[in-house]
């Protein structure tokens, strides 16, 4: 597989943000995120295209 999928645990711990914060992300579809059976995941991808969008509004 070329891309990563990160659990939401993971997700909080690379961001060192709380649970409900990614959650509120997804929601928003400010973070991309895609469920397999009941479980939500997020591939890195996706969290790096976060990150470089909050490091270009930030500028």
């Amino acid at each position: 597989m070329a891309d990563e999928l990160l659990t939401v645990p993971e997700v909080m711990a690379r961001l060192k943000i709380g649970r409900s914060t990614v959650y509120d992300l997804i929601r928003s579809r400010r973070l991309r995120s895609i469920t397999i059976g009941r479980a939500r995941r997020v591939p890195a991808a996706a969290l790096r295209d976060f990150i470089d969008h909050q490091i270009a509004e930030a500028a």
